[in-house]
């Protein structure tokens, strides 16, 4: 049972062991509250949101296992930076997918670029602190709160921008400032 959960955590499902370490994730908090900037959309009925949440819930743990505890966990022994920028690619790039889903080509650019650098804000994250939860939990709530989106110009510009720049500075600074593990 001990080498299972040595396994589980070393992939990342692990707390982060100080509170105190927490601070460093109240950034995080800008990207959730991006889908609510211009209020909140309620089209669906109960049953669809529930449905979406827990589908948006289970798209977003996976993507971090996936792009960040194990892609890069298995690169990161042969070159961390190669790592770092191979699992945030990756995972901005897999957004092309919804092209297939109907969705119009210039919005998904630009998710692929704004996911590229939030993909590079969570695997900065988890090589630092070696706990995926702070960017699964990110991660599950942006995708959950999508659904009372109210789209307009804010959502389909602003936020895009705001999406890919914030993140972007963040990483780069706890990168630059931050030793491994004081997160």
């Amino acid at each position: 049972m001990i080498v299972k959960l040595k396994r589980v955590s070393y992939y990342g499902l692990a707390k982060v062991s100080n509170l105190k370490r927490y601070l460093y994730f109240i950034p995080l908090l800008l990207i959730i509250s991006v889908n609510l900037w211009n209020g909140i959309n309620i089209n669906n009925t109960p049953n669809e949101i529930i449905f979406y949440i827990l589908t948006m819930i289970n798209v977003g743990f996976l993507e971090e296992v996936i792009f960040r505890g194990f892609l890069f966990k298995m690169m990161e022994k042969d070159n961390v930076n190669r790592a770092i920028i191979i699992s945030a690619f990756t995972f901005g790039i897999g957004h092309i997918i919804n092209l297939l889903n109907g969705a119009n080509l210039i919005p998904t650019l630009m998710q692929v670029c704004y996911a590229i650098s939030v993909g590079y804000l969570f695997v900065i994250i988890f090589y630092k602190s070696k706990s995926l939860i702070p960017c699964i939990i990110t991660h599950c709530l942006v995708n959950s709160l999508s659904i009372f989106n109210v789209e307009n110009t804010i959502s389909l510009y602003v936020a895009p921008i705001f999406l890919t720049i914030v993140p972007l500075v963040y990483a780069i600074y706890i990168n630059k400032s931050i030793k491994k593990q004081d997160i």
